[in-house]
């Protein structure tokens, strides 16, 4: 079993390799490998996308690298490979982003990313730290996830599913903030599971484990 965390120089990959390599090892999930090139992709078993920054920043530095890209939505899309999105690279599953320009995502899960606006104005915007899981959706990858669950954000944007049914999960901040999503053998976290102590290797090692 090979499980590839995608890198294409959006981030430091090294606290996800580790939160996934110790789950791995839990789980008896099989190999960990962080790699930029579409062949490990194409032969990966499941396939994880982190993300740090802005949307344009990630869909560009992730199109810069030649087949990448291509290689990760055959094997969600035809071949149906399990995925998880963090962060940007969940937000990248959504039809559109509107962070300082509107630029095309996967279209995965249809919906758009959308700067998050507090109905509380002392709540400042980038949203970063704790915050308590709502979870409304079940999902083999939440097994043992509940609602008051915490978990560690760092975004100033949220995505807006069109499909209710499509999110999982949210949080209050000044109004509800998209915190997962999922629709198939795609599934995607707001939030940094490596991050999130013991709701994060929870969900790592759920995901690791996923037969969908």
């Amino acid at each position: 079993m090979l499980t590839v965390l995608v890198d294409y120089d959006s981030g430091n990959l090294h606290s996800a390799q580790k939160a996934f390599e110790r789950m791995a090892r839990e789980t008896d999930a099989g190999r960990i490998l962080v790699s930029s090139r579409p062949e490990d992709v194409a032969r990966a078993d499941r396939i994880v996308l982190p993300g740090d920054g802005a949307f344009p920043a990630c869909r560009r530095g992730l199109q810069s690298f030649d087949g990448l890209e291509e290689a990760l939505l055959e094997a969600v899309g035809p071949r149906a490979r399990p995925f998880l999105g963090i962060c940007v690279g969940m937000q990248m599953l959504a039809s559109v982003g509107h962070e300082h320009e509107d630029i095309a995502g996967f279209d995965l899960i249809p919906g758009a990313i959308e700067r998050i606006v507090p109905s509380d104005t002392r709540l400042k915007v980038p949203h970063m730290g704790w915050n308590d899981l709502i979870v409304t959706g079940a999902h083999p990858v939440l097994a043992d996830i509940a609602t008051g669950d915490h978990a560690y954000f760092v975004h100033s944007y949220q995505m807006a599913v069109d499909r209710p049914v499509d999110r999982l999960a949210h949080v209050d901040y000044g109004g509800e903030v998209t915190a997962i999503v999922a629709r198939g053998t795609v599934i995607g976290t707001q939030f940094h599971p490596e991050k999130s102590q013991r709701t994060g290797l929870r969900l790592i090692g759920n995901f690791l484990s996923w037969k969908p």
